[in-house]
C-alpha cells in the first residue's frame, strides 16, 4: 500500500520478501517464508529428514520470524558450519599475524596491501584470507599448478582439440577486433615467426577475448572445466559447493552475474609472456574495474621463439625496471618461478581520483572527453609507468605491481581496479 495509508512505521524482511513472492508468483514455504531455504548436506535432523540449515537461512529465518521494531536493532545468531573461526580483529591486517596463524606460511607484499598465501594445500589459509578479505584487499595464492593437469593448457593442445573453431581476436596494439579461426592464434603463440602482421609490418599482439566462456566452457572443455575446479583456491569460498561462497547458496530467482570460467589468452612479445614493447605502454587488459569477485589463474606460460625476441634474462631485467616488493624480486631470481604477466591493481576507493586524472591526461593530449564518458568503464587506457608516476605524485595513488607467475592465482574484490 501506498506509504500514507501504511500506520506501522518502517518495514522488515518479511515485508520485502512476501512483496517480491508475490510479484514473482512464488510460493511461500512450510519455514514461513517467501522462497525455498537452501539446506546443507550435513548431519539430517528431526523427522523431516532435512538437514540442518546453513549460514543465509540461519540469518533470514531469524530476521522473518522475529519482527524487529524500527527502532531497535536486529540481534541474528548465526550458527557456523565451520568450526574454530578467528575472532574479528581489525587492527591484525597491520599488525603482526605470525602468533596467531602460525601454521600457515604467508607474506604481506605491496606495503602489505597483498596478502601472498604460499602454500595452497594448508586447508586453514581460508581463516587468514577472511581477515584479509574483509578489508577488500587482493589476494595471491602461489602453486596452484600443481594441482592441475598440465598437459591439458599446453597451447599446442589447445590448438590440437579445438583448433577449428571460430572466436574473436584484438589487436592490442590498434584495438581492431577479428573473428578468425583460432589455430591462427595458437600457432603464433609460442613461435613468434607465426603471427600476424599489421599494415606498418609490425607484429600483431593478440588476445584471444574470453573464449570460451561460461556454460560454453563447460560444454566444449568438460576434462578442463573439472581440472580447473578440482584446483581451484580456498575452496571453501572459491567452490561452487564451497560454505562461503554466497554466490553459490542465493535462491534461484535472483539474477546473477556471468561467473565464468573463462579462458583469457593473450600473446607476449618476450619468453615470459609478459608485453616488453618500448615504454610498456601497451598492455593485454587495460585498466579497468571489476564487477565481481575474480579469480585469475595463470595455467600455461608459453615461451616465446623467434628472431628479435628477448632472452630469458633481458625479461628479467625488463620486469626489474618495475617498482616491485622485495619479495617478488626474490622470486624473479628464482629459477624454478616462471614469470608470465604483470599486473597493475588499484584499490577501489582510487576509482574517483583515477578517472579525473584519465580525464585530465585525455585533455592534455587533445582528445575530446564527453560528459557521459568514463574512462575506466569504456577499458581505454593502459596507465605506463609515466603516468602511474604522476598518479602517485599528484593525486596521492600509489600502484600495487604484482607479477603473476606460472600457477599464481590472483583473487581479486569487486570494485578493484586492474590492467595487465
Amino acid at each position: 500500500p501506498p506509504a500514507s495509508q501504511n500506520n506501522e512505521q518502517g518495514s522488515t524482511l518479511r515485508d520485502l520478501l512476501t512483496t517480491t513472492a508475490g510479484k514473482l508468483r512464488l510460493g511461500s514455504t512450510d519455514a514461513g517464508i517467501a522462497f525455498a531455504p537452501v539446506y546443507s548436506t550435513g548431519t539430517a535432523s528431526g523427522k523431516s529428514g532435512r538437514t540442518m540449515p546453513n549460514i543465509l537461512d540461519d540469518i533470514i529465518a531469524s530476521v522473518v520470524e522475529n519482527k524487529i521494531p524500527p527502532n531497535r536493532a536486529p540481534k541474528i545468531n548465526v550458527k557456523s558450519e565451520i568450526k574454530d573461526e578467528p575472532k574479528d580483529d581489525k587492527t591484525c591486517i597491520q599488525d603482526d599475524c605470525s602468533k596467531r596463524y602460525s601454521d600457515i606460511q604467508y607474506s604481506w607484499i605491496c606495503d602489505k596491501h597483498v596478502l601472498w598465501l604460499r602454500d595452497h594445500k594448508n586447508s586453514n589459509n581460508w581463516k587468514l584470507f577472511k581477515e584479509c578479505w574483509k578489508q577488500g584487499r587482493p589476494v595471491l595464492v602461489s602453486g596452484m599448478h600443481k594441482k592441475m593437469n598440465f598437459s591439458l593448457w599446453k597451447a599446442e593442445s589447445i590448438s590440437l582439440d579445438f583448433g577449428n573453431q571460430q572466436a574473436d581476436i584484438l589487436n592490442c596494439k590498434d584495438s581492431i577486433i577479428s573473428n578468425t579461426n583460432v589455430k591462427e592464434f595458437w600457432d603464433g603463440f609460442e613461435d613468434v615467426s607465426k603471427r600476424q602482421k599489421v599494415k606498418n609490418g609490425e607484429t600483431a599482439l593478440l588476445k584471444l577475448k574470453d573464449w570460451p566462456s561460461g556454460e560454453d566452457f563447460k560444454a566444449m572443455m568438460p576434462a578442463r572445466y573439472e581440472d580447473l575446479l578440482k584446483s581451484l583456491p580456498l575452496p571453501e569460498y572459491c567452490s561452487p559447493e564451497g560454505k562461503l561462497n554466497l554466490a553459490s547458496h542465493l535462491p534461484g530467482f535472483f539474477v546473477r552475474p556471468d561467473l565464468g570460467p573463462r579462458l583469457c589468452s593473450a600473446y607476449g612479445e618476450c619468453p615470459a609472456g609478459v608485453a616488453a614493447t618500448k615504454d610498456h605502454d601497451i598492455g593485454t587488459t587495460n585498466l579497468h574495474i571489476e564487477v565481481s569477485d575474480v579469480v585469475n589463474i595463470l595455467v600455461y606460460v608459453g615461451i616465446a621463439r623467434g628472431n628479435g625476441v628477448l632472452s630469458k634474462s633481458g625479461v628479467l631485467k625488463k620486469l626489474e625496471e618495475e617498482d616491485l616488493d622485495d619479495l617478488l624480486r626474490k622470486r624473479l631470481k628464482d629459477s624454478s618461478e616462471l614469470p608470465g604477466a604483470l599486473w597493475h591493481i588499484y584499490a577501489g576507493k582510487d576509482a574517483d581520483k583515477i578517472r579525473e586524472f584519465l580525464q585530465k591526461i585525455a585533455k592534455e593530449q587533445g582528445l575530446e572527453v564527453l560528459p557521459e564518458h568514463d574512462p575506466i568503464r569504456d577499458q581505454s587506457w593502459y596507465v605506463n609507468k609515466k603516468l602511474r608516476q604522476r598518479l602517485l605524485e599528484e593525486y596521492g595513488v600509489k600502484t600495487c605491481t604484482v607479477i603473476q607467475f606460472l600457477g599464481d592465482a590472483i583473487i581479486l574484490p569487486a570494485g578493484a581496479l586492474h590492467q595487465v
